[in-house]
């Protein structure tokens, strides 16, 4: 027999006091655990817990969006609230916002600034949401990823964010010469690790910005124009994503790419035509030594892509895994046979190669000489691994059985077929 609801309750009473009498520490700890909204709840449980939630020596405000809701967080109301009964340090902000909330950001980040706050993450999902200058008195932040916001021009005096580690900037439009005040956030973060710089607006005209940073160790960059960057001294950089649509313009995008020639792995996309002919990247001024991985998003149907393709293996004497994402662009426009890509291999090329993965094949023929180049070459190469697209020239069966008749320059080398590729 179950026991009678007082019961019950005069247990989770006697239970709640007993916690209650742990070390202020140990409390503290348990409800950061829980999280705001449930510390909150504690409220509930007895006398003795009713305002212990005010006493919480740091908060972190998480306001996920609910999955299939197009507005803001729903617990956004009770921020002003919140911060008017428990007086500890703001560690953490993190919220999708709308204009109805736009309105109380300004505050917000005055009293974040003032307690401390070390992550501050914003997400519009109504518009271009002007942001605050007052974001740039948090000196104490670690990360701060702004996503859908109009960036103000930096306040008179400046003086950085020197605790930063993190900064994601997406989708965010900046003010006439915003690339400047850019490069100097970026320039006072002495302890920035990783870097976002995905589909920025810049006003005004084309000027070109400097990326310096002595601690970064990751920079991504996804734009479909350029910018106007140009990679300075980055000592510690490990890896890197670039995407740039436009090939830099008319700016030589080889030159570009030598700002990471110490860099151990490197993502890239290779797909874009440059829309100037003449940047069509075929040789560097320097070698990537240190690269060990690289990733590309590509395509073997034109001969810029296929051209840089095999200007970056051939500048990459130690690469040991190598990945090539195909996009759904079918049609061959240039027919670039086995004897033409023989004719883009150099002596020590792949030398080092152990792991090939191709992903989204359509069986054409360039990518197929492609393939047979690479076994007939590699002489490290352990496994190759080969899966389809949505559209294919030929069954997958004939594909395959061409893949087992190549020639493998290593004896320990295996063609592995995976079937359909999963979606990126």
């Amino acid at each position: 027999m179950s026991a009678p609801p007082r019961r019950v309750t005069e247990v989770a009473v006697a239970e709640a006091d007993a916690l209650i009498s742990l070390p202020t520490g140990v409390l503290d700890d348990i409800l950061a655990r829980v999280g705001l909204r449930d510390a909150v709840r504690t409220s509930a449980l007895s006398r003795a817990w009713r305002r212990r939630w005010e006493a919480l020596p740091s908060l972190d405000l998480d306001f996920p969006r609910p999955r299939g809701d197009k507005g803001a967080s729903n617990g956004l109301r009770a921020v002003d609230s919140v911060l008017l009964r428990c007086p500890g340090r703001v560690r953490r902000f993190y919220a999708y916002l709308d204009r109805l909330y736009a309105g109380r950001i300004d505050d917000w980040l005055l009293v974040f600034s003032r307690r401390g706050v070390e992550v501050f993450n914003l997400i519009s999902v109504d518009g271009f949401i002007v942001l605050p200058s007052a974001v740039f008195s948090c000196a104490s932040l670690t990360t701060l990823r702004l996503y859908g916001c109009a960036v103000p021009l930096l306040p008179a005096g400046f003086g950085g964010f020197p605790e930063l580690r993190n900064l994601a900037v997406i989708n965010v439009r900046f003010q006439e010469h915003g690339q400047y005040q850019l490069e100097e956030i970026i320039a006072t973060s002495p302890l920035l690790k990783e870097l976002v710089l995905w589909d920025m607006e810049i006003a005004g005209d084309f000027a070109e910005w400097v990326i310096q940073a002595p601690n970064l160790r990751h920079l991504n960059i996804r734009s479909a124009e350029d910018l106007g960057w140009k990679i300075g001294e980055l000592p510690c950089l490990h890896s890197a994503e670039i995407d740039i649509q436009d090939y830099l313009g008319d700016r030589d995008f080889a030159k570009f790419l030598t700002g990471f020639s110490s860099i151990t792995k490197l993502v890239i996309c290779t797909r874009h035509s440059p829309l100037n002919g003449a940047n069509i990247v075929q040789t560097f001024p320097c070698t990537f030594g240190k690269l060990k991985s690289l990733k590309l998003y590509t395509q073997f149907c034109e001969l810029p892509s296929i051209l840089s393709t095999f200007c970056l293996l051939r500048n990459a004497p130690n690469l040991k895994r190598l990945k090539i994402l195909i996009d759904d662009c079918a049609d061959q426009k240039y027919e670039a046979n086995g004897e033409f890509q023989s004719a883009q291999w150099t002596d020590g090329m792949c030398a080092n190669l152990q792991f090939v993965q191709i992903t989204g094949i359509h069986w054409l023929s360039n990518e197929l000489s492609f393939i047979e180049l690479i076994l007939s070459n590699a002489r490290l190469l352990r496994t190759l691994s080969v899966s389809h697209g949505e559209k294919c020239s030929m069954c997958y069966e004939d594909a395959v059985n061409k893949l087992l008749k190549y020639t493998r320059a290593s004896s320990h080398a295996e063609v592995l077929y995976e079937g359909k590729a999963k979606k990126q």
